[in-house]
């Protein structure tokens, strides 16, 4: 560009940057005729929401083009977050709130004729993310946004969610989830920013005229990687950071020739192969191309960061000394791992540098989030598909593995258990690669998510890294965003408590210990409970909506909602459903209190023993739910596709959070912090951040039950017996034969068979007979609770009052002092 181009750009931007924006009203009419191409008369519903949507997108811009030019002037270090999934959920609302125009929105949508729940209404949920690790990251981009801190997300743009779920006859049914099938008003493209990515081929090493040798990784496929930019307003602050996720396509996307010979498949045959990458969230792994999937995504997205890293970071730097002075990289999870060694072949092969100085740069850029303590969830790729997909990555492994080995044979010489525990390749038939084991010796921090939980990484999960790394392991407790899981999920209770203890606390949410002094004043009480109510009925709603059954609002709203897995326990629940349903039957008379058991939960395609589950509790909820017998004081409803706008009708009208996963199982959790805000009173184990959610809202103010981690460990050492607890308690033996028969299932025979089988047959892996008393005995409790009206309201109170610890700002805050030495950057 010449001089006087520069000078006119200039020019052109402070004269827009002076120019007086235009008012909401008009910036969506403005849209809906030079945008959509509409008037009035014609828009539809979503039309209205999207002009909304662009009027909104329209100022998080502005203020998004100033947060980088502030980090680009001051040369500012920054993190980059690596994640597979990004459960987004809807992002108007958020935004709205977040840049401080939710009532001008408001207004200007009441003063265009339209009824606001309409129009936001017909937001579809991104289909980025699946549970917990997707959820938690979109709070934390929120959190880093509002702290000022700068930070880039790096993701993959899916065209397609996990899946659609439908419930057949009780089963569950998957459907593509078609999220961006009419596009979103989120999204920036930036194709000038697209990187290439090479797989397969094969690596031949090179001599030059001096006799030094390289490797050259040669014959790759080439795919190209497309950006997509996704602005996140942080709240109350004038920073905006965004989200780049990558869409795949293929380098050469048509053959003229071959279509010109009437080949018109084959022409575009790269072109299907190269969109295949960025298509699906998590493709079924049970097969090998869906394991050699997998492994592609996982390096396209990593491999296009990176580049993306690298470039901003060569615009104002030229020395590799300072690459981990401004770049901080945060893996999500094991997912991301094969950044470390891709970060090693371009700092080898494309910069060529050598391999110590490389690794020591890796050692100081990267840290590691863990968030699973179960074994078989931690990856592993065998050799032979390293081999066929990233060949010159194999290498640098077993490389780094050697440099590895040596640390092993220093510290303990001679110990071949000790190398044979820590080696990143797992020995067998099958040679595997252990990325969670590259992720820790790849980085200079590990830490878990809940402090049981980063114990236990410590001496069950990783006990020779930790020998071997003495100071690497460290917890961060996970956290929330109270924007969106209080201020816009449950705004009744959001006014509430700015009448009564003013503003401020969606910024520091500590503030709302001050609930604490109202927690027994009837007056406080009534209104908190009314709301409640209130958002019992709004759920009751969308529960004939979707499921066709009447429920009433009074009862108990027992309520479990997270991602279907044996660990989480979802059947435990629903032996005490059936435990329940037996005793009205056999006494319909008996007084219990009237309670609708509320799930929401998606299985993994391939899991099937998870899937009978949720063919289960359709049953028996089918059945329960039309036995006048029982005189309607039970209800069982399963919620069709949970997902992150449903959970926000669900949280602000749950009365108890069933947080019931086996003890040292649940890393974590997030959902138990989101409910016990919403003021639901959790029922648990000592697991994950139950523990941490006991200690601050008080042991009288939560029901906690069955084993703990060391008693679980002594029940594993000592030899566990399910048969044991089922030939002891008649009632626990009669109704697993109960479930287990063809009662619920009469047109499909005992097709809930296998849930015995794993029960009693496979050994019960998760104890769930082992905790069934202690967890029947604690229901009973909440019985007697919930009687008591006074008390129940008061220890509502006490939990919203209480969770302030668990904000994702304080999560955020640690994160960015102890590991990512982030300073924030105010934008004026």
């Amino acid at each position: 560009m010449t001089t006087l181009a520069k000078k006119t750009v200039k020019k052109a931007a402070k004269k827009a940057a002076k120019k007086k924006p235009v008012g909401m009203k008009q910036a969506i009419l403005d849209h809906l005729k030079f945008t959509l191409a509409h008037d009035e008369s014609s828009a539809t519903l979503r039309d209205w929401w999207l002009c909304l949507s662009l009027a909104v997108r329209d100022r998080l811009v502005d203020n998004m083009i100033a947060t980088q030019t502030k980090h680009h002037e001051t040369n500012t270090r920054r993190l980059y977050y690596l994640s597979l999934e990004y459960l987004m959920g809807r992002m108007l609302v958020d935004n709205m709130h977040n840049s401080g125009i939710y009532e001008e929105a408001k207004s200007a949508i009441s003063d265009l004729g339209l009824e606001w729940d309409e129009v936001t209404e017909e937001e579809v949920d991104m289909g980025l993310g699946n549970g917990g690790l997707g959820r938690l990251a979109a709070c934390f981009l929120d959190s880093l946004a509002t702290l000022d801190l700068p930070a880039i997300g790096y993701g993959i743009y899916y065209e397609f969610g996990l899946f659609k779920q439908e419930f057949k006859n009780g089963h569950q049914i998957e459907h593509p989830d078609s999220w961006k099938k009419f596009g979103t008003p989120w999204e920036i493209v930036r194709p000038e920013l697209a990187r290439e990515v090479h797989i397969y081929g094969r690596v031949e090493k090179v001599y030059d005229s001096t006799g030094g040798s390289k490797y050259l990784w040669k014959d790759t496929r080439t795919i190209e990687g497309v950006p997509y930019d996704i602005p996140i307003a942080g709240y109350d602050t004038k920073s905006v950071n965004f989200l780049r996720l990558w869409s795949s396509r293929a380098s050469e996307d048509f053959d003229l020739e071959e279509f010109n010979r009437g080949g018109y498949v084959e022409a575009v045959r790269e072109k299907a192969i190269g969109e295949t990458i960025s298509k699906v969230l998590y493709p079924n792994d049970a097969t090998e191309n869906g394991k050699e999937l997998r492994l592609v995504q996982q390096y396209f997205f990593v491999s296009c960061s990176l580049h993306d890293i690298i470039r901003r970071f060569r615009k104002q730097n030229d020395s590799w000394d300072l690459f981990p002075e401004k770049v901080a990289i945060q893996l999500n999870d094991t997912h991301p791992a094969i950044a470390v060694v891709e970060l090693m072949r371009i700092f080898l092969d494309e910069e060529g540098l050598d391999f110590d100085y490389a690794w020591s740069l890796i050692g100081k850029t990267f840290a590691y989030t863990n968030h699973t303590l179960l074994p078989e969830a931690l990856e592993k790729w065998s050799v032979p598909l390293f081999e066929k997909v990233l060949p010159r990555h194999l290498q640098i492994i077993f490389e780094i593995n050697s440099l590895v080995m040596d640390m092993v044979e220093e510290k303990w010489p001679g110990d071949d258990s000790m190398k044979r525990e820590i080696s990143l390749i797992e020995e067998g038939h099958t040679k595997m690669v252990r990325m969670a084991h590259l992720a820790v010796v790849g980085s200079h921090t590990v830490n878990g998510v809940a402090a049981i939980h980063s114990q236990l990484l410590k001496t069950v999960l990783f006990p020779h890294f930790d020998a071997m790394y003495p100071n690497k392991f460290t917890n961060m407790t996970n956290g929330i965003t109270p924007r969106r899981w209080l201020l816009a999920c449950n705004q009744e209770l959001s006014s509430l408590i700015d009448d009564t203890i003013g503003g401020g606390w969606a910024k520091d949410l500590d503030k709302l210990q001050a609930l604490s002094k109202e927690a027994d004043k009837p007056a406080f009480q009534k209104k908190f409970m009314d709301i409640k109510y209130a958002n019992k009925e709004n759920l009751a709603k969308i529960i004939k909506d979707l499921c066709g059954v009447d429920v009433d609002p009074g009862a108990l709203f027992d309520v479990q909602i997270k991602r279907l897995h044996e660990y989480k326990r979802q059947h435990l629940n629903l032996l005490h459903i059936l435990a329940l349903y037996r005793r009205l039957l056999q006494d319909p008379d008996l007084d219990v209190v009237p309670r609708v058991f509320v799930f929401g939960a998606k299985a993994a395609p391939g899991y099937q023993l998870a899937k009978t589950i949720i063919k289960a509790i359709n049953a028996v909820g089918e059945r329960v739910n039309n036995d006048e017998r029982i005189k309607g004081k039970l209800k069982v409803v399963f919620l069709p596709n949970y997902r992150v706008s449903l959970a926000a009708h669900i949280i602000p009208a749950a009365d108890l959070s069933e947080q019931i996963s086996t003890a040292g199982k649940e890393a974590s959790g997030t959902g138990n912090m989101k409910l016990a805000l919403n003021g639901a009173l959790t029922i648990g184990t000592l697991d994950g951040a139950n523990i941490e959610i006991g200690e601050e809202v008080g042991d009288d103010n939560i029901f906690i039950f069955g084993l703990t981690v060391e008693e679980v460990q002594k029940l594993d050492s000592e030899g566990y017996n399910p048969w044991d607890y089922y030939n002891s308690n008649e009632e626990l033996r009669a109704i697993i034969d109960w479930l287990s028969s063809d009662f619920f299932t009469p047109e499909e025979g005992a097709i809930l068979a296998p849930i015995r089988h794993s029960l009693l047959e496979n050994g019960d892996p998760f104890k769930v007979l082992a905790d069934y008393d202690s967890y029947s005995e604690c229901q009973k409790k909440v019985d007697e609770a919930f009687r008591d009206k006074k008390r129940w309201a008061r220890m509502a109170i006490m939990n919203t009052a209480r969770v302030g610890k668990f904000s994702s700002d304080r999560t955020i805050s640690e994160y960015a002092e102890q590991i990512w030495d982030l300073d924030p950057v105010k934008v004026d």
